[in-house]
């Protein structure tokens, strides 16, 4: 049983760690209480200290008690599940639906630009080639936004701040970084998420970290 017990996410570098980056914003950003541990990756050793608390080898994971549950997406989803006050999912049925098949598809999909546009926090803003298949995400992105901002009229995707949102953090860095979008709603959007207490915070940390992760450097 893990009711009562100390929420403890453990993460990776802030600066490169996107899957990270996401379950921390919803937590911080909803005043979720919780403890944060960093894993700098060791990309030489292949993350073999992961598997010391995390049964996939990957990040995040969050500890709750005796549970231990990995991937992003379901550890928003139980967080949402443990403080429905926070409304991390939009209240109307319809909404919570669509906020959750944006989040799925962030989840499964833009394989390109993640591989191609890893997302870096201290990288200086500047263009760079890139594949028709990070256009196509990028397209694709910007559709999914313009959609979501116009249903509910902003300024997050479903209205007020919610998972959807963290799910698709990492990308307002991408966007921003390697210049990959110049459409209004797109910049608009990324100053709403960029002006959030805990982006603000998560940014600050990232820069004052002191690894280098030469795989992530684009």
């Amino acid at each position: 049983m893990s009711t009562g017990a100390e929420l403890h996410l453990i993460i990776a570098n802030k600066n490169y760690s996107s899957w990270s980056f996401r379950p921390w914003l919803s937590m911080k950003a909803a005043g979720i209480e919780f403890r944060e541990t960093v894993a700098p990756f060791d990309e030489p050793n292949h993350n073999q200290h992961f598997l010391e608390f995390s049964p996939s080898k990957k990040v995040p994971v969050l500890q709750h008690g005796d549970l231990t549950l990995w991937e992003s997406l379901a550890i928003m989803e139980y967080v949402a599940d443990l403080h429905p006050d926070c409304r991390l999912w939009p209240a109307d049925v319809a909404q919570r639906g669509m906020a959750r098949a944006v989040s799925h598809e962030m989840h499964g999909g833009f394989g390109a630009l993640r591989a191609e546009c890893p997302m870096n926090m201290r990288r200086k803003i500047a263009p760079m080639a890139v594949s028709e298949g990070v256009r196509a995400d990028v397209s694709r992105i910007e559709t999914i936004w313009a959609e979501c901002l116009e249903a509910s009229g902003g300024p997050f995707l479903f209205g007020e701040f919610s998972n959807a949102d963290a799910m698709y953090a990492p990308v307002v860095n991408r966007f921003e970084i390697y210049e990959l979008s110049s459409a209004g709603h797109v910049e608009a959007y990324a100053r709403t998420m960029k002006s959030l207490p805990a982006w603000r915070e998560w940014a600050e940390a990232s820069k004052a970290e002191p690894w280098t992760v030469e795989e992530e450097e684009v």
